[in-house]
């Protein structure tokens, strides 16, 4: 970190997934040890379905009628991290708060598609039969719907969160840069304090079959993520969000850290063999120095390859590093897993010490000693690598 640059604080923290929502739920399930997943509902791929929220606590029922499901999840979750923060209904904070979501296209209307694809084979004129059904058969609502900018629309009308707003787009690489740019805007002095994060919906048909097509969706049964062996990933339904805040205005509301964010790094190798191990070594490279005992490895891998066998190649040459790949417990979230594995370093940090090793494959060992520090990977399963150091405070 530059000389005069501000420390970044995590100062709130929002997660939903399969596992429960808040911090608790998530670590109690996580120490039960005992992933669980959906072979059945979407048979014959594996899913991690969302756990029971009631949307109500967060959202009006008028403001989720124009919401999809990834909508609310992100929304909720938003106002999750919010009041943790102690930040919630705090206007003369909220008004200045920047805000960056990761966030993917919205659901698409599957009756409207069916119809499409079952009458094009027999329409005299197929690209006019496409247009016309397009024309007619898709709401203007539905289209505005599935804009990834309407997350953080929504979650501003909703929270009331109306400084500076980003979306980015691009599956893992949109989580890692997210966090990376507000944690450099807040390091630099160029804003206070940010909320950051994005969510997923993976209980959907389409996403499902468009990762089939590319030989990415895990099928009958659930495995851990370092025993799959190029068979894919679960997808899961997940919201997370972290509120980030310069240390200077924390301290000046009195909030209390809940760890600190030292480095958010992120690279895009040209995913030739070997270049996502390199890649890896090189940001590792940027924060080593800064790693000292008591640190550990949650790791985004999704069960992908050759990605996932390439950051087992980088761990394995850390191996006094203890690593858990969070994907076995919360299926894979695309956008937003990154923002959710720098959450659950920080609930691990606060508690001081790892949830257990998930499956026989060896990469995962139990650690000894109090948890300190934690190395976070974001290994996109197509594209971008990502390297973050949360680090306990005090």
């Amino acid at each position: 970190m530059a000389e005069g640059a501000r420390e970044a604080w995590i100062t709130g923290i929002g997660i939903v997934s399969c596992l429960g929502e808040g911090a608790d739920a998530h670590w109690q399930k996580l120490m039960a040890a005992q992933p669980s997943a959906d072979a059945t509902t979407f048979a014959p791929f594996v899913v991690h379905p969302l756990a029971p929220i009631n949307f109500d606590a967060q959202i009006s029922k008028k403001e989720q009628r124009q919401m999809e499901n990834w909508q609310r999840i992100g929304t909720y979750a938003a106002g999750l991290a919010l009041d943790s923060a102690g930040v919630k209904d705090k206007n003369d904070i909220l008004s200045r708060m920047d805000m960056i979501v990761a966030a993917g296209g919205g659901e698409r209307d599957l009756n409207v598609d069916s119809t499409i694809l079952s009458g094009m084979p027999q329409a005299p004129n197929p690209a006019a039969f496409l247009n016309e059904r397009l024309m007619s058969d898709l709401r203007p609502t539905l289209f505005l719907a599935q804009l990834s900018n309407l997350l953080a629309g929504n979650i501003s009308i909703v929270h009331g969160v109306t400084g500076s707003s980003r979306t980015f787009m691009g599956e893992e690489s949109a989580g890692v840069d997210a966090v990376r740019i507000a944690h450099s805007r807040i390091v630099a002095g160029q804003s206070d304090i940010a909320l950051v994060g994005g969510a997923h919906n993976g209980e959907r048909p389409d996403l499902l079959m468009l990762y089939e097509f590319a030989n990415l969706a895990l099928k009958e049964k659930f495995v851990p993520v370092w025993e799959r062996g190029g068979k894919g990933f679960a997808l899961g339904s997940l919201g997370a969000f972290l509120v980030i805040e310069a240390r200077d205005h924390a301290e000046a509301r009195g909030a209390k850290p809940l760890a600190k964010l030292t480095a958010v790094m992120s690279d895009r190798a040209n995913r030739k063999p070997g270049t996502i191990a390199a890649s890896l070594a090189g940001l590792w490279d940027k924060v080593k120095d800064k790693v000292k005992s008591g640190a550990a490895v949650l790791s985004g891998a999704t069960g992908a390859e050759p990605a996932t066998a390439e950051e087992r190649t980088f761990l394995a040459a850390h191996g006094d590093l203890a690593v858990r790949a969070t994907g076995s417990y919360l299926g894979h979230g695309l956008e937003p897993q990154f923002p959710m594995n720098l959450a659950l370093a920080t609930v691990a940090l606060a508690h001081g010490n790892l949830f257990p090793p998930c499956g026989s494959s060896g990469v995962e060992k139990p650690m000894s000693g109090s948890l300190s520090q934690v190395l976070v990977t974001g290994v996109g399963h197509w594209r971008g690598e990502g390297l973050a150091l949360v680090e306990k405070v005090g």
